[in-house]
């Protein structure tokens, strides 16, 4: 899952930076409200947000993103600690509200909720025919028997398995698993996918030429012993 962080404070945003990529994350940060507007984009699953950025405060970020018609679950990361600053956060068009210092479990625990909320799904588990995929314990399942997979594969099958049938082309799943700052390789997503495809067996991954690339369900296809 991508995050855009917002958080002027150097020190702070560095750390969140690193512990967010460790619990599994991609994280892109800016320092200033303005930047947010610039650098929001569809891949991003959430945004984190500090109120008292420059330029532009958080409440303005909020509100113009809301009037913009952006759907973004945006998780309000301040140390304004009032109710009166809850509420006002919230009735901006926030979706979730955490004060500073926080529990890092905790923090992840409400992103993890806010993005499955906006997916339409209550279950912390995904499942599609035999495939099984926990985000939070990152762990995946074939038929009940554990998977091995990098970190990348891992990203990659949890994208799919979030739309599976669609089509996705390689532009949105380079997005999705890599972040800023990175070097991305012409065949990355081909490679993934390739080793991915080893793992799952080939039937589950189907290339649509030229378009890209959707998940179907191979378990439903095999007749039953």
């Amino acid at each position: 899952m991508r995050l855009l962080l917002a958080e002027d404070d150097d020190m702070l945003g560095s750390s969140m930076q690193k512990a967010l990529k460790l619990a599994g994350f991609q994280v892109d940060w800016v320092k200033d409200g303005a930047a947010v507007l610039s650098q929001v984009a569809d891949s991003h699953d959430a945004l984190l947000l500090d109120l008292g950025l420059p330029e532009l405060d958080g409440l303005q970020v909020l509100q113009a993103l809301r009037q913009r018609g952006q759907h973004l679950p945006v998780l309000i990361v301040s140390a304004r600690q009032t109710v009166e600053d809850r509420i006002g956060g919230l009735n901006r068009g926030a979706d979730d509200y955490i004060t500073k210092p926080f529990d890092l479990n905790e923090l992840i625990a409400r992103l993890h909720a806010l993005i499955r909320r906006n997916q339409g799904r209550s279950q912390p588990v995904l499942n599609f025919g035999t495939l099984q995929l926990d985000p939070i314990r990152r762990e995946a399942w074939l038929a009940g028997q554990g998977l091995e997979l990098s970190q990348r594969e891992f990203d990659l099958l949890e994208h799919l398995m979030e739309r599976p049938g669609t089509v996705l082309s390689r532009e949105q799943l380079e997005a999705r698993l890599y972040g800023w700052q990175e070097e991305v390789a012409s065949n990355a997503i081909e490679v993934h996918l390739h080793h991915l495809r080893r793992k799952l067996g080939s039937d589950w991954i189907k290339n649509v030429r030229g378009v890209g690339y959707k998940l179907v369900d191979a378990s439903a296809a095999r007749p039953a012993p």
